[in-house]
């Protein structure tokens, strides 16, 4: 099982995407092409070099060979600031947040960053209302209205990792990369960032690839599943492809098929 569209054509695409750290292979020759719209969730066991794959797709690292492409266009070269003015975008992680600053100013300095092409320090003055219309909009989208007073540092974990999303959405993206977005949450919040993450996909009609543990959420929600084993694609295809797969349960599911 494979990707049948071209990763020319796809929303986002890669073709023998690699990233070597000296003799060790951490992502190996990677063919993906998740057309728009879809949600592709990203598993494997841990080592796979899932999150290596992200870093060479947003150019957090430079690929040691093979190509990236969004929409359409070679973005192997582009470099990693450059990202998000084309559609690209990535969840900011908690570490990534304006700790001191409020909910609301957080998502108002990306929104800013994104419509002016450039950050600056100048967007972090008190009083500043540009974009910030668009900065509550957002909020709402993710519910954090309640809490765009409070410092980001002040948030909950898994607020926090609304945060981010909304952070993320602030660029306006067409295509969504989301790193274990319900890492540390109990089921409840686990469960509420999916629906979440749902809701924003058909709204704003993004291409969302997701990289997630919790098998329960993947097979319920993806519209296809790439499986990552030593740095390599192992297999491509709809959740029930995927439960069906010998070489998938060997190398990673183990029981799943026969527990769902």
């Amino acid at each position: 099982m494979s990707d049948d569209v071209d990763p020319r054509s796809a929303a986002l695409g890669t073709e023998g995407l690699s990233k070597h750290f000296g003799g060790i292979v951490a992502v190996d020759e990677v063919d993906l092409a998740v057309p728009a719209g879809e949600l592709r969730a990203i598993i494997g066991p841990n080592g796979a070099g899932k999150t290596t794959l992200f870093n060479v797709v947003t150019h957090a690292l430079a690929p040691t060979s093979g190509s990236v492409y969004l929409g359409g266009e070679d973005i192997t070269d582009v470099p990693q600031e450059r990202r998000p003015h084309l559609g690209l975008a990535r969840s900011f992680q908690s570490n990534e947040l304006f700790a001191e600053l409020s909910v609301l100013e957080n998502v108002r300095v990306i929104a800013q960053t994104a419509a002016a092409g450039t950050f600056s320090f100048s967007l972090l003055g008190d009083g500043r209302s540009v974009r910030a219309e668009a900065a509550r909009d957002i909020l709402a989208r993710v519910g954090l209205s309640e809490h765009a007073a409070t410092e980001a540092t002040n948030l909950s974990h898994g607020d926090q990792r609304r945060l981010g999303i909304a952070m993320a959405v602030a660029t306006e993206p067409s295509v969504l990369l989301l790193d274990e977005p319900t890492s540390g949450m109990g089921p409840g919040e686990s469960r509420e960032t999916v629906e979440l993450v749902q809701s924003l996909q058909d709204d704003l009609g993004l291409t969302v690839l997701m990289i997630e543990h919790d098998m329960e959420i993947v097979l319920s929600v993806s519209d296809r599943i790439t499986v990552l084993n030593r740095g390599s694609v192992l297999a491509t295809g709809t959740p029930d492809e995927i439960q069906g797969d010998d070489d998938v349960q060997d190398a990673y599911l183990g029981g799943v098929r026969e527990e769902l």
